[in-house]
């Protein structure tokens, strides 16, 4: 039988409250707090405990806006978590209907259970609250009879600053003037008049605190603000227009990255990450900001289309294979694929660059970066923009801020308001947010997903030209997004010179020769220019083009694996005519040299199958021995994967559901002395057997594949095949459960 702690506070335990309320009532706690669901609770017991422990308790707090938190701790300092409460003890300034809603909030998060007239909360709120419910501290008796409004009035500035400053930040306060307690008459320091005048007490030798009829005077009203903020919004019509730019920008910087890092790629420093030097020289060939270089680099590296190739001696970050089919897919599947990577990054680029409590620097791409709470906090951002009409922005993101912290106040850390600033800009950067508003195609994925919003994208960007401006001062104007294989030919041909709305090229000679390294000749250059210039081609152009490709080729390099050579021109003549030396492709560069691109091994191996008896040298011409020495494989490529824990769906709910109240059952259930397998299987089968023939209820216990113990009621009708084919006595479903899985039986006792 599964053991499980009973939460009590007094009368009614959260156990049976748990088993009294419906099915989709405890539906609703396992959605709406996932971690209990896994593993599957055997019963309602198990699901209670859950419930109860202080690490659940405290991630449902990080979840509870500033309103429902103040209830939360009302309850707290009246000790609903000791014995039951009446909901009166809630003294916030607000109506009725709205304490009640926030109350019910906490039983549907199964952290308070009971009527309004008896309160209960498990004992772990009171970890979660905090210390100091409602921010004040123990209540004093010996201000039981005392005028505290009148007492404070009547005390000196300086006293008064010693209780406001504990009032705000804490009823706790650090201090050396509590070493020895002293008359008023004595008394030199704030701290030490306020003892002896009872308006603070005393905790040991270093510690002070605020009594509770003390804050409750000195703080403001204002310190719990009951309602959500209102962020000033303003509606804009240009919201889709503007994040198309944004986004063909974004994917601009991203195929140059892919560029650059192709020719020279960049050095991983030894701790891990990209060195801000290598950063710098990215930003300045991209003329971006560092922070905006940051956010780039993260982000291919998430959408796989940049990795460490994890050398063993000189790591890079080298473009992958994907990035050569990203760069072929359409601009909008390209930011769709950039969206999604940006989305689930579990890193905040924000902090790159920057540098830690020791001073450390923060290496972009490096392990510090790394926050498994990113994505979650990423999309609280904009969920907060998606309640908003479409096409409305937040004005002031400091007020978007705001409205995050009173809906969840315990969340995000300190630096929970620099991740909304930064989470603003980097959306901004994508083209999910533009003008401080949720983008059309933001929305989309954020609601239905990626291939849905890179629809939505193609609908918003500028459809792609086919022709392009050449000027007379050799520089080729697009004037909107061109075609992919337009705009590869012009890239090969022209730099970019300056991007936007329309982008602006430049020809040069050292373009036109990156053109013809590329095998183009000056014919294929005309011809670019002829077909898709919608302006005269200037004949400065065709100039230089003629002057380049003449120019081009006279002196000629290659590369090679492997030479030949002999001193003897006939035997060099004799192997290239030889059968062989055309499967080697082997060619002749010299009367006495020959070279293939061909291993030198393969090349040995076969010319000695010919019959001719070749050796292989080193660099200084000694005979060197090439045989193998033993067996190599290639080292395999660490695969990466980001599982996110995923909520039981509807289905799975309902199942975890049944599986409970059967386990209520039998946990409830009169049996006789159990059987266990492990001890006397055969025992186990007859008793099974015999409560098949008898048509009699069987307790079962038993573990499932994940090593998770449950019990069950089953009315036995088959067992064969290595399975026990059962009833529920309740809801008649057929159940099947293997033997080798079942741990304990015992017949249920009939009433």
């Amino acid at each position: 039988m599964v053991a499980y702690t009973v939460v009590r506070v007094s009368g009614t335990t959260l156990t049976d409250w748990l088993r009294a309320r419906g099915d989709e009532a405890l539906a609703a706690v396992l959605r709406a707090r996932p971690d209990l669901a896994t593993p599957r609770p055997a019963n309602t017991g198990v699901l209670a405990a859950r419930a109860a422990t202080r690490a659940s308790v405290a991630r449902v707090a990080e979840g509870l806006d500033t309103f429902t938190l103040a209830v939360l701790d009302a309850l707290l300092a009246a000790g609903a978590d000791r014995e039951p409460v009446p909901l009166t003890v809630v003294d916030i300034d607000v109506s009725a209907q709205r304490v009640r809603a926030a109350v019910r909030q906490l039983r549907d998060l199964a952290v308070a259970w009971g009527e309004d007239d008896a309160i209960s909360l498990v004992p772990a709120a009171r970890e979660a609250g905090g210390l100091f419910p409602t921010g004040l501290g123990r209540p004093s008796p010996a201000l039981d009879d005392v005028d505290v409004a009148e007492a404070v009035a009547a005390l000196p500035v300086d006293e008064q600053d010693v209780l406001t400053r504990l009032a705000s930040n804490g009823p706790i306060g650090n201090t050396r003037d509590a070493a020895v307690v002293v008359a008023l008459g004595q008394a030199k320091t704030p701290i030490q008049r306020l003892l002896a005048r009872g308006l603070l007490t005393r905790v040991d030798a270093t510690t002070v605190e605020l009594p509770r009829q003390v804050g409750l005077v000195v703080r403001p009203e204002s310190a719990i603000v009951v309602d959500e903020p209102k962020p000033k919004t303003k509606a804009h019509k240009a919201v889709d227009s503007t994040a198309a730019g944004a986004a063909l920008e974004f994917l601009r910087f991203t195929r140059t990255l892919l560029q650059a890092w192709s020719e020279e790629p960049a050095p991983v420093l030894k701790v891990g990450g990209l060195g801000i030097r290598d950063l710098r020289k990215l930003t300045k060939v991209l003329d971006i900001s560092e922070r905006d270089g940051v956010l780039l680099v993260e982000v291919a590296v998430a959408a796989s289309l940049v990795v460490d190739n994890e050398a063993a001696t000189n790591p890079e970050y080298v473009p992958t294979h994907h990035s050569d089919t990203w760069v072929t897919a359409s601009p909008a599947n390209q930011w769709a694929t950039l969206a999604a990577a940006w989305l689930d990054l579990p890193r905040l680029p924000g902090i790159g660059g920057m540098r830690d409590a020791k001073e450390r620097l923060l290496a972009p791409l490096s392990e510090d970066l790394r926050r498994p709470v990113a994505p979650l906090e990423r999309t609280r951002v904009l969920r907060a923009l998606a309640d908003l009409k479409p096409g409305t922005g937040i004005v002031d993101v400091d007020e978007l801020a705001a409205l995050l912290a009173w809906r969840a106040p315990r969340r995000g850390g300190r630096l929970r308001d620099e991740i909304v600033r930064w989470t603003l800009q980097e959306a901004t950067a994508l083209g999910i947010v533009a003008h401080g508003a949720l983008t059309g195609p933001g929305r989309t994925l954020l609601e239905e997903g990626t291939a849905a919003a890179a629809k939505r994208m193609a609908e918003v960007m500028p459809e792609p030209i086919d022709h392009v401006l050449v000027q007379a001062d050799l520089t080729v104007v697009a004037p909107g997004p061109l075609e992919p294989h337009l705009a590869m030919r012009i890239n090969e041909v022209a730099d970019v010179e300056s991007a936007g709305s329309a982008t602006v090229y430049r020809v040069s000679e050292t373009s036109l020769r990156r053109a013809l390294d590329g095998g183009q000749s000056a014919s294929d250059l005309h011809e670019l220019f002829r077909t898709s210039s919608r302006t005269p081609v200037p004949q400065s152009l065709t100039y230089m083009i003629d002057d380049v490709a003449r120019r081009h080729g006279r002196l000629r390099g290659g590369a090679t694996a492997s030479f030949l050579r002999c001193d003897d021109p006939a035997l060099i003549a004799e192997v290239a005519a030889s059968p062989v030396a055309a499967a080697l492709r082997l060619r002749k560069i010299a009367p006495t040299v020959l070279v293939s691109p061909v291993a030198l091994v393969e090349i040995l191996d076969e010319l000695r199958a010919a019959g001719f008896t070749p050796a292989a040298e080193d660099s200084e011409g000694q005979v060197v021995d090439l045989r193998p020495t033993g067996r190599r494989v290639q080292a395999p490529v660490r695969a990466v994967r980001r599982v996110a824990t995923k909520a039981p769906d509807d289905d799975q709910l309902i199942d975890i559901v049944v599986s409970m109240r059967a386990g209520d059952r039998a946990a409830d259930s009169k049996r006789s002395r159990p059987v266990t397998p492990a001890a006397n299987t055969a025992d186990t089968l007859a008793l099974l057997q015999g409560a098949a023939r008898a048509q009699q209820t069987v307790w079962v216990g038993m573990v499932d594949a994940n090593g998770v113990a449950s019990e069950r009621l089953l009315r036995p009708q088959r067992i064969g095949g290595g399975v026990l084919e059962g009833t529920d006595p309740d809801t008649e479903g057929i159940t099947r459960i293997p033997l080798h899985r079942i741990t304990r039986a015992a017949v249920v006792e009939s009433s």
